[in-house]
């Protein structure tokens, strides 16, 4: 068997077999399968697509490409969380401590990010002294005394995941639902949790721009979970529009933790609790308009500020600077972008302003690419708000004050006005379940 006779087929659009697919994604992790092959199959992919059978194929092999953790020494409901990725969504930062305080157990692999889109691994990095790399022995200690906790991908953990995510990033063939779908679900299958809410994002700052192909991804994924023998739902949520905010590593933990406190932005706030809410129903803990009042519970009583705190001083970080989030510091160069219009924001192009936080250092332009934590932007108006010319649409934050200029000109090319104020977009759009798919 030769990888180039895989990527042959595949580029005509013909169906992979099994024992090809095992093939070329074990190929890959042992190193036998270089990155130009490996590279030339995921843009086959990207253009040819793949059956359901390939897709449940090819998330089994990334699974087992490495350790799959056995969670049932923790007693409880095993819950994790997933996002598709977006602008501004520092959800598991809120969510995991909010389920935890409500007595399910959060046992969580993240990512980092991933072209215009933050990683909670980043984000979580930006508390002095937090570990992601932990041992699986410790991560169950911990999921074990705090009843949560988030780290990276290991090397024994769905290697193959780590290694092709890192190529996709590169190659622009991110935004591909059997690729997304593989990538995340070989995480949750091998992470070894009992239930799993899937955020899909839809819009403008989506990998998926329509409400048709976010639905059609959940599916997918519901469907793969399903089949592993989880309990598995999804929500499609909106990122037409920058969740919160802040963008940005540090910037977005201090949201995340004003937001435990009771005092986040309102349409992150709704998105958390409804997706917390969500979790819990899947979970056992009661129906949705029992869970939602746990969750606010949650927040209001300081129980989940308190997780939150429990799981950054666990992880080696300091919940000093959760507490008093004035200690983050702030980047050394702030300048605000000024309005040259007036009239109603009718629309913002969310990737594009993703990609400018990334051109002032949040993110990374390639996949070794280092981080400035305290870079990002804060927005000050958003779609649907009336500004004047002159108005302060965001404040950006970098360590570099030759990064201003592009990233506000990258910043104002995603800003459209028009003279009547726009119509609000739901928060989510549809939930996706076995059987099932309610549109709201």
């Amino acid at each position: 068997m030769r990888m180039y006779d895989i990527i042959a087929k595949k580029k005509t659009g013909l169906e992979l077999d099994d024992s090809e697919i095992e093939f070329a994604v074990m190929g890959f992790v042992n190193g036998e399968i270089p990155d130009y092959q490996m590279s030339a199959l995921l843009m086959a992919i990207y253009f040819k697509g793949m059956t359901n059978r390939e897709t449940v194929t090819l998330t089994n092999c990334m699974a087992h490409s490495g350790d799959m953790i056995d969670l049932s020494d923790i007693e409880g409901v095993k819950v994790d969380k997933h996002s598709t990725g977006g602008v501004g969504d520092k959800t598991t930062l809120v969510v995991a401590p909010v389920v935890a305080a409500c007595g399910a157990r959060i046992a969580k692999m993240s990512g980092r990010g991933l072209g215009h889109t933050g990683g909670t691994i980043d984000k979580l990095e930006s508390i002095p002294g937090f570990n992601v790399s932990i041992s699986r022995e410790k991560f169950i200690d911990i999921v074990k005394r705090t009843g949560l906790c988030v780290v990276g991908q290991t090397g024994n953990l769905a290697p193959a995941d780590k290694k092709i995510y890192a190529l996709r990033d590169v190659t622009a063939t991110v935004d591909c639902v059997p690729l997304i779908a593989s990538s995340i679900m070989s995480k949750k299958l091998a992470a070894g949790a009992d239930c799993i809410l899937l955020d899909v994002k839809t819009g403008s700052g989506a990998f998926m721009k329509s409400v048709e192909d976010s639905i059609n991804l959940a599916k997918v994924m519901v469907g793969i979970g399903w089949g592993a023998g989880r309990k598995c739902a999804a929500l499609v949520t909106d990122m037409d529009i920058p969740l919160g905010a802040a963008i940005g590593n540090s910037l977005e933990v201090i949201e995340a933790v004003n937001t435990l406190k009771g005092k986040g932005p309102e349409d992150f706030t709704d998105c958390c609790i409804e997706l917390s809410a969500n979790l819990l129903e899947l979970a056992g803990k009661g129906d949705i308009a029992e869970c939602v009042e746990m969750v606010k519970t949650a927040i209001t009583s300081g129980a989940a500020l308190e997780k939150f705190c429990e799981m950054v001083e666990a992880q080696g970080g300091d919940p000093g600077v959760i507490r008093d989030t004035s200690l983050f510091g702030t980047a050394p160069v702030t300048h605000e972008v000024k309005s040259p219009f007036s009239g109603y924001i009718s629309g913002m192009d969310t990737e594009a302003i993703g990609i400018a936080s990334v051109m002032l250092g949040a993110g990374r332009e390639k996949k070794d690419s280092p981080i400035d934590y305290l870079a990002g932007i804060t927005l000050s108006r958003k779609t649907g708000d009336r500004v004047n010319k002159g108005d302060t649409l965001a404040v950006l934050h970098t360590s570099d004050e030759a990064l201003v200029k592009n990233a506000q000109g990258h910043f104002l090319s995603a800003i459209r006005v028009s003279d009547e104020k726009p119509e609000q977009r739901p928060l989510i759009y549809a939930k996706v379940e076995r059987y099932k798919v309610t549109t709201y």
